[in-house]
């Protein structure tokens, strides 16, 4: 099975120079945490809400700074003609749990983990890509007492 046999193929986007509340509109609107930045067909970035809150909100930035100021480069990305089971792998690796799709260089879907999990592919497939990308993070919650 192939990325674009599975991909959602309707993406909302943001460019570099869009407000940041602008994206939070958009991420609220679609109830998804991330959204692919670009610049024409091309994708640039990827904007997290975690990437606002950390690079923005926790910073003491404005809504209306621009999504250049907060988004994550560079962005990973897979082609539309990929094996499913290979993007699962992608994304257990980078630990991301959407990608862009591209074909010729431009933005033409999205992968969510989502898909993958509808049509099964996840461990008995890939390998390890969803249990993977699920693993608590490097950096503990703990506060520290001192």
């Amino acid at each position: 099975m192939l990325v674009k046999e599975i991909m959602t193929r309707e993406v909302k986007t943001v460019s570099p120079s869009d407000t940041i509340e602008k994206a939070a509109q958009i991420m609220k609107s679609i109830d998804c945490g991330s959204v692919p930045v670009v610049e024409g067909d091309r994708v640039v970035a990827m904007l997290t809400d975690r990437d606002i809150v950390v690079k923005a909100v926790a910073q003491g930035k404005s809504p209306e700074f621009a999504v250049k100021t907060c988004m994550t480069e560079p962005v990973v990305t897979v082609q539309a003609d990929t094996p499913a089971e290979t993007a699962a792998d992608m994304m257990a690796d980078n630990q991301v749990r959407r990608l862009p799709v591209i074909e010729s260089n431009k933005l033409v879907g999205i992968l969510a983990i989502g898909d993958l999990a509808r049509k099964q592919i996840f461990v008995s497939e890939s390998g390890r890509a969803l249990s993977e990308i699920s693993e608590p993070s490097r950096h503990s919650n703990a506060v520290p007492t001192h």
